[in-house]
This record gives structure tokens, C-alpha cells and sequence, in this order.
């Protein structure tokens, strides 16, 4: 990767001007809105659940999704805009709002959670016409070696400065764990990171594989209080070259290895394999030789900890962010984490639902988001600010309302005897762990 690119350049290259939603500059005034909008309009309220939305059109003619006195309001500022939304609103809404077509006067998290809510309780549609010839269209980018460094760079490439604004100190950017809501986003990050180690039991001198290790901040969490060494695999640049930076400056360069390359290479022994918030970026196809990776590596007594985004049901990502956030992503259900371990005999020892406290974390990522707006703006562009927002704000509110689930699963080998009585360990005030 060029290192000499500029910020602003990359990002120009991951939405370029002839892939974004066009601004409209000619001032002339619109037609005024008619019979045909209208009806366009209220049919695709209907099938969106007749939502408490009330979408204002650019002739000031308003349009009610439900009878309800506490509707948000949605301002659309031109005809086109209006058809692409009815045609397609899962994917031109964010288009759409991000070049400042769409105006939420009322803010994002109220008209998102309204919408997401009114969809969720009315009859699925995703076997329609339109929703599949759209699917298919839309097809997520497929995860092989050349792929997934392709993905990866997309996203987490864009800036080590841009996630320094609003992340955590560490740099964490997976679900914290409130165990007391009232926590800062840094304690529960680190509070976090702990419950992990405690799932694995870890113990002094055992080595662990990490698959998928951010900016570096578990592994080097594993290292520090628990005395493990640690390979860490990762194929954004960007993140390993802070990571090994990090652990040259807490000392433990000598303890946790950081591997620019893809979680397939590996194959030594270990006694813990772990993957926190990577599982989204592997996709379905490939959930086989993922299996067949930790089957590989994890000794007789060795036990695995997974933690990713999840559905209730499988179903497709949303067509906007695996455009414009996460190329490739694929947020599974539950049965299909289990089906990594299946083949090999692995037993699912525990899992835990953790959807409420990545409802939290977004939160605060966005107030941080939020305070830094100018900076970033200055960073990148509006429209970049645009699609963040909506990005950080969608996603909050789709763990809130149930859309999203953040699964934790602990595994080891099904005739391994060598696992804990109970959960207690997991939640000791003592600080033991006890030993798998």
C-alpha cells in the first residue's frame, strides 16, 4: 500500500464521484408534486409497515405513513430523489441522504427506529420480485485471500487518525461489555476485553491464536494480565503497523507477534484460538475453511471463543453498507456460527447475547463521532460525514431494536473434559481464573 496517499485521496478512491449518489445543482424549481408521486409514495409507506413517518415533499405536500401525532419527518428534495427511494429505500436512502437529497429534521435515530419497527412486525416481503432481482444485482464481494484484502482495505484503511477521534483510547472497535451501565466506553472496553480471557481461561505460559486483532489491543490485553503469548494474524496494514508500534512501546514485542496475513496461513499449535468482530468479514462460502483452521491449530485441551455481529434468521446485508461501509460483510445467524464448529466435533460450551451493550457502544462512538465533526469534515468531506453518521446511527439502532445480535460462543473439542463446573469463573470478584 502507498503510505504517501493522502487521507482524503483514499477515501476518494473507496466512493469516487462516479459511483456517489449525484447532488442536484440545477436551483431551477422543481414541478410540483403529483397524483402519480403521491400514490408512489403512500404504496411504499404501506410496505415499509405503515411507519410513524411523515415524508415532506419538495412542494411542501406531506405525506403520512401512519395516523400517528408523533411522526418523524422526512424531507425529500426532488422528484428523482422520491423514485429512487420507492424503488429502492434499503439502498438509496443512505445514497440519497448522504448528497443531501433526504433531510431528517427531527434526527436520525427516531426515524431509523420508527422504520425499523414498522418493518419488523409486518409480514416478510423478502421473497418479492424486486427484493430478489435487487439481491442478486447487489451481490456481496466475495471473501477469497485477494478479496478480503480488498474488503479489509476499504474500511479499515482509511486512517489510523480518523478512529483515534472516536474510539476508545486502545482503539477497540468491537462491542464493549457494560458490565455496570453506567461505565465509560474505556472501562468497558476493558472490561471487555477481560470477560474474553476469562471465557478462555487463560493461564500463564499457554499461547494463543488470534484471528482478526484490530489496532492490537486484546492481544496485547492477553499478554499484559495474563502472561500468554500471543500470534495475532490481520491484512489491514494501517492497524498492524500501530499494533507492533504499541507493542514495542508496552514491551512486549518479545510476547505477542502481529502477522500481516490472512487468518488462513495459519498453523501452529495453540492452546485458546479467538476471533473478536472478524467473523462478519469471512462470509458463508468460506465458514468451512474456517473450521478447518482452528481444527488445525487447537490442541486436544485447547478451547476457541467467537464473537461477531449476528441475525435471528439469515438474510442478506444491507445492500447500502456492503456498498459504502463493509464490502463483503455478512452478519451470520447463530446456527450458522455453529455450523464453523459442526464438522470438526467442537462443543459449544457457552453463548451469550451481547446486543444491548453494542446498542451502547455505538452510542458512544457516536457522541465522539459527533464532537469531531469539523475535523473529520476537514478529513475527508460532508458527504463522508453523511454516510458515517448514518452508518453509526443505523447501526445503534438496529442492535436496539432487535435487527442486529452481537454472539459470543465458547468451544472446545467435544471429548475434552478439561472445561469448567460452572460460569462462575467467568464472573468472580476475586480475580481467579480458574484452569481449563
Amino acid at each position: 500500500m502507498d503510505t504517501n496517499v493522502s487521507t482524503r485521496e483514499r477515501f476518494a478512491r473507496i466512493a469516487s464521484p462516479q459511483e456517489a449518489e449525484p447532488s442536484r445543482t440545477n436551483d431551477s424549481a422543481p414541478a410540483p408534486s403529483g397524483r402519480l408521486d403521491h400514490w408512489l409514495l403512500t404504496r411504499a409507506l404501506a410496505a415499509l409497515g405503515h411507519p410513524p413517518l411523515t415524508v415532506v415533499l419538495w412542494d411542501g405536500r406531506e405525506i403520512s405513513g401512519s395516523a400517528s401525532g408523533r411522526n418523524s419527518r422526512l424531507v425529500v428534495r426532488d422528484r428523482p430523489a422520491l423514485w429512487r427511494l420507492v424503488w429502492d429505500p434499503w439502498f438509496y436512502f443512505g445514497e440519497l441522504y448522504a448528497a443531501g437529497r433526504l433531510e431528517v429534521p427531527d434526527g436520525l435515530e427516531d426515524l431509523l427506529t420508527a422504520t425499523y419497527v414498522a418493518h419488523q412486525q409486518r409480514q416478510p416481503t423478502s421473497n418479492s420480485l424486486v427484493r430478489r432481482v435487487l439481491r442478486r444485482a447487489r451481490r456481496a464481494r466475495r471473501n477469497s485471500l485477494s478479496g478480503s484484502r480488498r474488503n479489509i482495505h476499504h474500511h479499515y484503511d482509511i486512517g489510523n487518525d480518523f478512529y483515534k477521534l472516536w474510539l476508545d483510547e486502545q482503539l477497540v472497535y468491537t462491542c464493549a461489555y457494560f458490565a455496570d451501565p453506567a461505565m465509560t466506553l474505556e472501562e468497558a472496553q476493558v472490561a471487555k476485553l477481560d470477560h474474553v480471557c476469562r471465557k478462555l481461561g487463560l493461564q500463564r505460559g499457554q499461547h494463543v491464536l488470534e484471528a482478526g486483532c484490530g489496532w492490537g489491543a486484546l492481544a496485547l490485553f492477553m499478554a499484559r494480565h495474563y502472561g500468554v503469548t500471543v500470534k495475532a494474524f490481520n491484512i489491514s496494514h494501517e492497524q498492524i503497523v500501530h499494533a507492533r508500534q504499541e507493542a514495542q512501546r508496552q514491551g512486549l514485542s518479545e510476547r505477542v507477534q502481529f502477522v500481516e496475513a490472512d487468518w488462513r496461513t495459519a498453523g501452529e499449535p495453540c492452546d485458546a484460538f479467538v476471533s473478536v468482530g472478524m467473523l462478519e468479514h469471512v462470509g458463508p462460502e468460506n465458514y468451512r475453511e474456517l473450521g478447518a483452521a482452528i481444527d488445525r491449530c487447537l490442541k486436544p485441551a485447547g478451547r476457541g471463543l467467537i464473537h461477531s455481529i449476528g441475525q435471528n434468521r439469515p438474510g442478506p446485508t444491507s445492500s447500502w453498507i456492503e456498498r459504502r461501509i463493509f464490502p463483503g460483510a455478512y452478519p451470520p445467524a447463530l446456527r450458522e456460527m455453529v455450523e464453523i464448529l459442526e464438522p470438526h466435533d467442537f462443543s459449544v460450551l457457552d453463548v451469550e447475547n451481547l446486543r444491548l451493550h453494542y446498542a451502547q457502544t455505538l452510542r458512544h462512538w457516536l457522541e465522539r463521532f459527533e464532537q469531531h465533526v469539523g475535523t473529520i469534515g476537514q478529513m475527508f468531506d460532508e458527504r463522508f460525514v453523511r454516510i458515517w453518521r448514518l452508518y453509526l446511527s443505523g447501526s445503534m439502532v438496529a442492535f436496539q431494536t432487535g435487527g442486529l445480535q452481537l454472539f459470543q460462543i465458547v468451544f472446545a473439542r467435544g471429548d475434552n473434559n478439561r472445561i469448567p463446573w460452572t460460569r462462575a469463573g467467568i464472573y468472580s470478584s476475586d480475580g481467579e481464573v480458574p484452569a481449563w
